[in-house]
């Protein structure tokens, strides 16, 4: 008996490895370390009424982006790691097996689990203000999307410790990815928490387009809308098309893995380039989903700190809304090598080349909305004029890649790795880096230290060049991506050493940002009002942190900038615009079926991971129940009366 329990335990939990048996040991020391201190301080309760049961948009927004930066750790320390292990030739820091599960870790969760609910933080946090709205058109699915997206990645960040993660490579390619090439656990994996957290994500890009659609201010018309609320909707719109995707290609996957189908194995007559085009088709798309919110941040900061009205506002919107459509007709330039022909290649070449056109327009708006503007370098607006550079740089690398017969060259090598880092982290980690700073004020009511932001700012720059820029000449020089070691012969070291001084600067500029928050909160300094940068739109228009219900009296509005344009009113000697009398608020009531349900689904896919079948039907049967409950559930919402909302604005507001 102790023998078999030994054995089930050896193939349990992942062993043999000392950099995992360290991560065993500091994960269950820090879940130790959490149980006991909501114990000791007696908050269990306060944990599930004030948060895991919540459905304000703004704690979820909270939560979202606390999941992210654990993930931005947990992706970083992969980069460090597999940095380390190309610094010098013919390195055995790590394993080929032990590499191969890093580099397909450090992509989905980079992507999927640290880029993604980032953005959806954003999204919660920001758009309903932006609106005039109290809260988003379906509160209980926010709080389910949330759920669905954190099981989801603890069921693909757990494989690292029990059963071995994935690793044939972030997309999954078959065969590598069936059965004869991934015999193991860490691929079933791969295909339920991204499964489960890709649903959470269609919930969400669903909901936001309702909300954007249906729940805007009295008189906010579509092109009054802020800039970042349009990018919200091209983006969610994009969701909305891509993932199902996803979702097929991937159950389409588990049929082969688990009951033997062939749609992705040529001896059964299935074929291994269907899965290329169909996982595509969702994964270009998906860098623009994650890229076009950080062009509606960086349209927003750039106004309000050069403290002008954005230029070229009706072809932003038709910048955004074009990549939105035209990134659906791109994918195919992923294989140009792969003999699709001349005729497929030039359409998808052309097409890639066209979708940088809108992306053109967008930088010279912000150049041309900070020319002649009273610019004041704040942190978020350094870390957007960083980003124009940055992604020009990256831009100009992806139309030479899309030209197809260069591609030849560069296909599968360092420079496609350089342009994509280059894109991704200058496009996108810039800019939601941009977004916290920049919206921080208004979620916690008080602003992150400027001093230690620059450094980390610097470091991150700095860092980034070091990192990237040797990358396009490595792949020049024909290093291939996904190799774990190399000769001493290839003259690659001193490039590689350099490449890995770079990623450890940014490994600094993280700390120095852990520092800057844990600084900010001890040296609490609260905002006299709520608005922290002389805003815009309409989120500065109130306290912050903004009350439960956000808008005591939902705004009126009549142009573009409202909230601006009525303080250059006011400033001008123009009476306010007349209060409505309040009137009591509906709002939902907290569920704890979102919560639940999540955990049932995560029952489920860890089950049919293992093959216990035991596990997996009573997860589902819970999936099931959880949804005939909220069926049933006819209590779920209530009304804040007017006296609750007179005492708490006189609160916020700092008056009797």
């Amino acid at each position: 008996m102790l023998d078999k329990i030994k054995e089930f335990a050896s193939e349990f939990f992942v062993t043999g490895d000392p950099l995992i048996l360290g991560a065993q040991v500091s994960i269950g020391l820090s879940l130790v370390a959490i149980i006991f201190v909501l114990t000791f301080f007696k908050k269990w309760r306060w944990l599930w009424t004030e948060w895991l049961t919540s459905v304000d948009h703004k704690k979820i927004g909270i939560m979202y982006i606390i999941a992210s930066i654990l993930m931005l750790f947990r992706g970083g320390v992969d980069a460090l790691l597999m940095r380390v292990q190309l610094a010098a030739p013919e390195l055995e820091f790590l394993h080929a097996e032990h590499y191969n599960q890093i580099f397909t870790t450090h992509g989905v969760i980079m992507i999927l689990f640290m880029a993604m609910p980032l953005m959806f933080g954003l999204f919660n946090i920001v758009v309903p203000l932006q609106i005039g709205a109290r809260d988003v058109a379906f509160p209980f699915l926010n709080s389910l999307s949330f759920w669905m997206f954190f099981f989801g990645a603890m069921l693909f960040n757990v494989s690292f410790i029990i059963g071995g993660s994935p690793d044939a490579g972030w997309l999954a390619y078959p065969p590598l990815s069936e059965l004869s090439g991934s015999p193991g656990l860490g691929q079933d994996f791969y295909i339920w928490g991204i499964q489960i957290s890709g649903i959470g994500s269609l919930a969400t890009g669903i909901n936001f387009v309702v909300t954007i659609l249906k729940m805007r201010a009295p008189g906010m018309k579509l092109m009054q809308m802020p800039m970042f609320v349009w990018s919200v909707l091209s983006s969610c719109v994009t969701i909305m098309f891509a993932f199902p995707i996803l979702t097929v290609t991937l159950f389409l996957l588990f049929l082969d893995r688990y009951l033997g189908a062939h749609f992705f194995t040529l001896d059964g007559g299935g074929n291994p380039m269907m899965y290329i085009n169909l996982i595509w088709m969702w994964g270009h798309p998906e860098v623009y989903i994650v890229i076009l919110p950080a062009f509606g941040i960086f349209s927003e900061i750039v106004s309000t700190f050069s403290k002008k009205k954005l230029f070229g506002y009706k072809s932003m919107v038709f910048a955004l809304m074009s990549i939105s459509f035209f990134s659906f007709f791109t994918w195919a330039h992923h294989f140009f090598t792969m003999g699709s022909g001349a005729n497929v290649n030039a359409f998808f070449a052309l097409t890639t080349m066209l979708i940088a056109i809108p992306t053109g327009v967008k930088v010279f708006n912000w150049l041309f909305t900070m020319y002649r503007g009273r610019i004041k370098f704040t942190t978020p607006m350094m870390w957007t004029v960083a980003f124009i550079p940055c992604f020009v740089v990256g831009g100009m690398t992806g139309v030479l890649l899309s030209v197809a017969p260069a591609d030849f060259q560069f296909h599968n090598s360092y420079f496609l790795i350089a342009h994509f880092h280059q894109v991704l982290i200058g496009g996108v980690v810039f800019g939601y880096f941009a977004g916290l700073y920049y919206w921080w004020p208004k979620m916690f009511g008080f602003r992150l230290h400027e001093g230690l932001g620059k450094w980390a700012f610097w470091f991150w720059n700095i860092g980034f060049y070091v990192c990237f820029m040797p990358q396009y000449a490595l792949g020049l020089m024909g290093m291939t991506r996904r190799v774990n070691t190399y000769d001493f012969d290839m003259g690659w070291q001193p490039l590689n050493v350099i490449s890995t001084v770079g990623a450890f600067l940014m490994g600094a500029a993280f700390i120095f940002q852990v520092w800057q928050i844990a600084h900010s909160i001890k040296f609490y300094k609260k905002e006299k009002d709520g608005d922290a940068w002389d805003g815009r739109t309409l989120e500065w228009s109130i306290p912050s942190p903004a009350p439960l219900y956000n808008f005591a009296r939902l705004p009126q509005v009549t142009s573009q900038d409202d909230w601006w344009e009525e303080k250059q009113r006011i400033a001008a000697g123009e009476p306010a615009k007349p209060l409505a009398p309040l009137e009591p608020i509906h709002m939902p009531k907290n569920s704890g079926i979102p919560f639940i349900m999540s955990v049932c689904w995560f029952t489920a896919g860890f089950g049919f991971v293992w093959d216990w079948l035991w596990m997996a039907i009573p997860g589902l049967i819970g999936v099931a129940v959880c949804m005939l409950a909220r069926s049933f559930s006819y209590d779920t919402d209530y009304y804040i009366p007017v006296d609750e909302i007179e005492r708490t604005e006189a609160a916020l507001r700092g008056t009797k």
